[in-house]
Parts: structure tokens; C-alpha cells; sequence
């Protein structure tokens, strides 16, 4: 049986992230009088992109939060009224200037299903026509990377992103 909410006190909500505590009641009768709630609105996408050298597109954006530069997939969040499939190719073009073609949504997932109900979709896609340039308020490199180079950087911690580390993983050791 699923807990059941019986209360919810707004902390915070904004556009973007929405901070509740709930009151919940478990399958044995217990009370959990504040249980701490992320909620999101929109689902957030990341796309693994390859290219006809089986190469993978990543990018290199400065984050706030973090005080750091990452290496990660493009990525980003689902606008109102915007399907999932039309923000992934979105994403790409604002941030590495690439078309894509055969996206396919491949993975859909929780990132911290015990405190957030947010959802994250995984896609993959080939490489289309470079039409642009990339936004450079959230990326400042875009590189075709290896496989194997892709493998060396994870086994040497230099893709912490959590989004990025599922979606190259699904693609890149699953088969996906």
C-alpha cells in the first residue's frame, strides 16, 4: 500500500520548484507528521547525442550551485504546453547548435524519488546539421567525445552530473 497523504502545508512555490510538508500515514497506521516534499511541475529531459563516428556530444556548463564547470549532456527542463519530445530537440539546438535527428525517448526515471516526485527522460539521438551556436550563459564548450575517452572519464570522476551519468550509462553500457 502506498502512504497516504492526509495534510499538506505550503513552505514555498514558485514557477520552478515547490517546497511542501506533508502529512502522511503509513500501511501500519504510523504518522509522519512532516514529510518533506520537491515537487516539480514539468518533467526535465537529457539527450545523449551521437555522431557518425559513434561519438558522444558534451558539453561543459558553469554551475551555480555547484561553484564548477560540468561535463554533462545537453539537458533541460519541459516548458508549459511543450511536449517532451519537441524540449529535447529544443535543448540541443540552445545548447551545442546541432539539429538531431532519431530521437528516441529511451529511459524515464526519478532521480530522488524518496523526498521529490520529479521526472527525468532520457533520450537518444544522432547528430543533424550544425545551425547555430550554443548559448553561452549555460554552455561554454561543446566536444565530440569517444566512447572509450567517455569510459576514462567516468572511472576518473570527471562527469558528476547525475542526469548526465544515467543517460550515458543506459547508452553506452545497457545498449539502449
Amino acid at each position: 500500500m502506498i502512504p497516504e497523504r492526509l495534510a499538506r502545508e505550503v513552505i514555498y512555490e514558485s514557477d520552478w520548484v515547490n517546497l511542501y510538508a506533508d502529512k502522511v500515514k503509513f500501511q501500519d497506521g504510523f504518522i509522519l507528521d512532516r514529510h518533506h516534499l520537491v515537487h516539480f511541475d514539468y518533467e526535465a529531459v537529457g539527450i545523449v547525442i551521437l555522431n557518425e563516428k559513434d561519438e558522444v556530444l558534451l558539453i561543459k556548463s558553469p554551475r551555480y550551485v555547484t561553484q564548477s564547470e560540468e561535463w554533462e549532456i545537453p539537458a533541460g527542463g519541459v516548458d508549459p504546453g511543450e511536449s517532451s519530445d519537441t524540449a529535447a530537440a529544443r535543448e540541443v539546438i540552445e545548447e551545442t547548435g546541432y539539429e538531431v535527428k532519431e530521437l528516441n525517448k529511451i529511459y524515464r526515471y526519478n532521480p530522488s524519488n524518496g523526498i521529490s516526485n520529479q521526472v527525468f527522460l532520457i533520450y537518444k539521438a544522432l547528430a543533424g546539421e550544425k545551425t547555430g551556436q550554443f548559448d553561452t550563459n549555460e554552455v561554454s564548450e561543446v566536444i565530440w567525445v569517444s566512447k572509450d575517452r567517455i569510459s576514462e572519464m567516468l572511472k576518473n570522476n570527471e562527469i558528476r552530473c547525475g542526469f548526465s551519468l544515467t543517460g550515458l550509462m543506459l547508452v553506452l553500457f545497457c545498449g539502449l
